[in-house]
């Protein structure tokens, strides 16, 4: 079974709350556990929360009756189909939807990824920069041995950045 938390490790922790004659299960593996705080006996009052997040009630019980002031969405809209209607809708449901994404993701905020090889070239690239600096550096104070240590260095990364570039 996997994780409902991360859906891509295996549950080791399984929890269920009974509330009148529903019941409501998570099952998460170890690492979402920790990061949720859930290996400390005292964080057990969290967990009510979290199953309410993944049994639909994101959003605090006075966002039923809010409307947005620009394409007038309504809560019920967005449990329908799961979007918002506009860029206000961000800031009118602001306060659920900060925990669904908390729930949903690592964070509330997107921070994007970067692909492998561009920090690599964006490292030599960087590297280059410095080098150039360091030479016009050591040119300026005529110290023209440590300048030509410093070129030889410089072209050996540019060596290395074309054999990155043409993989």
């Amino acid at each position: 079974m996997l994780c409902d938390i991360c859906k891509e490790n295996e549950a080791t922790v399984h929890f269920s709350q009974v509330v009148g004659e529903k019941v409501r299960k998570i099952d998460i593996c170890e690492g979402c556990a920790k990061a949720k705080g859930l290996t400390d006996p005292g964080s057990v009052s969290m967990l009510g929360d979290m199953l309410g997040e993944f049994a639909g009630e994101q959003m605090p019980a006075e966002a039923e009756n809010l409307r947005c002031p620009a394409c007038g969405f309504t809560l019920a809209n967005f449990k329908k189909t799961g979007r918002l209607g506009c860029g206000a809708c961000y800031e009118t449901f602001e306060g659920g939807l900060k925990s669904l994404l908390r729930a949903m993701h690592k964070g509330e905020r997107h921070i994007g990824k970067v692909p492998a090889k561009a920090v690599a070239a964006r490292d030599l690239t960087d590297q280059v920069k410095s080098l150039e600096e360091d030479l016009q550096r050591a040119i300026s104070e005529e110290r023209y041995e440590h300048a030509a240590l410093i070129r030889d260095k410089i072209r050996a990364v540019e060596t290395k950045m074309k054999a990155e570039a043409a993989k």
